[in-house]
């Protein structure tokens, strides 16, 4: 235990944790507990009911002194000066931090011993009329003080001290693997992480707003599928005990979407979870929130027209301005886009006219752009293009560019382009060098639909595992009929990272996976890949 107490100062905690065995701290808290059980306190009621937030005191300041309102709040102690007869508190809630004032004349003999038993972590509920102290800093004084939560564990609690106006933190809560491995600490401790997630929470709303006033109906999709398919991806794979048959957790839940086209909606749209069994890093979660938008007698231009509108609205509305800075790099995310075909894009960026080379050209192409033979062993024409644009043209996309009409090999549920049956009416979005969307005019031919699907199964059949499956009751659908159609997807994560100027994935989804803690076997949802930037 005195390891861990040492580790977890190390990671940037209360430096008592360093010096004293943490073993020690939790007993003398559990002490405190039993005593203030003694006075007769239940330490962890039931209810509190708060008047105000620390930022409505602030904002209400002068109204609240000037009529003497007495104001109860509520939060977690993280920071007490002074001893003896009075003491001041910092006191954090969901949104911010209020200073509060305990002496023992005005909170009295009982709220004052409750007051001596607490510590840095423990939730309490004060009442009492606000002030200024001598040097401006608005209070809260303590008339009333109730106990909400004792805290057996002590937090991790960096120090702070002001210099020329500033707040300065020193031993932060900073290592990454225990923030996102212990991420309520996380939370507690590095405010700026809480902003993130309401700023998630924000374009979220937006997005569903810019799709109802659009007139996109919200559906919802199976997430358990008895095939999977959407996707080049390989499935998490479970059972279903009562019906005795392998369920796939969904790769995507396009198939599903464009039946609901079938079936006569016109205008859907889906927020969902997607789970893909592959590696992780930097922009790669197994499990990640997708949104997914088909819409009837549209093609691939009216998504990016479409494209283009929804990530302008969700940064003017989240953000108030399209020009974002992204780790360094400044992002105007106005409309319209630049535009290139894919093989615009490899002559652009790799120098390589792709139309009037042979194989062979694009094998020396691809070994100098650094993709090795075995990568590119066994790969026909379109993935050997598609592989090109990637290493020489993808790195370099910063501003948001449009990537349109994509080879056949490599878009087995695009249509075809209306001038060239090699390609489909396929773009991708790409942003900061990464993808940030996929759309096409959707394939609604189903003799064709069957015969991308059976060259999608001869790749399985040659050890792609990430090769799509044969869905005939999707093709069965189909062959009802299927109007035109135009479909995008999008990565709400990938999103997150851009608005809030995060480089790693993890940094916006509360809890990532992450490899078993060495030492302890593995705990639900309590995995880590080696990177430490990964995702």
């Amino acid at each position: 235990m005195a390891q861990e107490g040492k580790s977890a100062a190390q990671a940037g905690g209360d430096a008592r944790i360093g010096r004293e065995p943490e073993k020690q701290l939790i007993g003398q808290r559990l002490r405190k507990l039993q005593e203030l059980r003694t006075l007769g306190v239940d330490p962890y009621p039931h209810r509190y009911e708060p008047t105000h937030a620390s930022t409505e005191v602030k904002e209400q300041f002068e109204a609240l002194e000037q009529a003497e309102t007495e104001v109860s709040i509520a939060g977690r102690v993280m920071a007490i000066r002074g001893h003896g007869k009075a003491s001041f508190s910092d006191l954090q809630d969901a949104v911010g931090r209020i200073q509060i004032y305990v002496r023992l004349d005005i909170a009295g003999e009982a709220a004052f011993d409750i007051w001596k038993l607490l510590d840095i972590g423990d939730t309490i509920g004060v009442t009492g009329p606000v002030f200024r102290t001598r040097s401006g800093e608005m209070s809260v004084q303590v008339k009333e003080l109730t106990l909400l939560s004792k805290s057996i564990r002590p937090l991790p609690v960096p120090k702070e001290e002001m210099k020329d106006g500033e707040r300065v933190v020193h031993d932060a809560f900073s290592s990454k693997e225990l923030r996102y491995r212990r991420r309520y600490l996380d939370l507690t401790l590095n405010p700026e992480v809480r902003e993130t997630i309401r700023t998630r929470t924000a374009i979220m709303r937006a997005i569903r707003r810019f799709f109802d006033d659009g007139g996109f109906l919200e559906v919802e999709t199976p997430i358990l599928q008895p095939l999977y398919g959407g996707a080049s991806a390989r499935p998490f794979v479970t059972h279903h005990n009562a019906l005795d048959i392998p369920l796939y957790l969904r790769i995507s839940d396009e198939l599903y979407l464009k039946r609901l086209i079938m079936g006569g909606f016109e205008k859907v749209y889906e927020v969902c979870k997607d789970f893909r069994n592959e590696g992780m890093d930097r922009t790669h979660n197994p499990e990640f929130t997708m949104v997914e938008v088909y819409q009837a007698y549209a093609d691939y231009g009216d998504m990016m027209t479409l494209t283009e509108n929804l990530f302008a609205a969700v940064a003017r509305e989240t953000l108030g301005t399209t020009q974002v800075v992204y780790q360094g790099q400044e992002i105007e995310l106005a409309e319209p886009w630049q535009r290139f075909t894919m093989l615009e894009a490899i002559q652009e960026y790799g120098g390589v006219d792709v139309s009037s080379v042979s194989d062979d050209d694009l094998r020396s192409a691809l070994s100098r752009f650094g993709v090795n033979g075995e990568e590119i062993a066994g790969l026909s024409r379109g993935e050997m293009v598609d592989a090109l644009f990637s290493a020489c043209a993808e790195p370099k996309l910063i501003q948001p560019t449009l990537i349109t009409d994509h080879p056949v090999e490599t878009s087995p549920l695009a249509k075809r382009h209306r001038e060239n049956p090699q390609l489909t009416e396929r773009f991708e979005l790409f942003v900061a060098g990464s993808e940030f969307a996929n759309a096409f005019s959707e394939l609604n031919d189903p003799q064709d639909q069957r015969g991308r699907f059976e060259a999608q199964m001869e790749k399985r059949a040659q050890g792609d595992d990430e090769a799509q499956v044969m869905d005939e009751e999707y093709l069965r659908a189909m062959e009802y009929g299927m109007p035109p159609t135009g479909g995008m997807g999008f990565g709400v994560d990938r999103l997150v990272m851009l608005l809030t100027d995060q480089a790693s994935i993890r940094d916006v989804i509360l809890f990532p996976q992450l490899r078993p803690e060495e030492g302890r076997p593995a705990e639900v949802g309590d995995h880590d890949d080696a990177d430490d930037d990964g995702a």
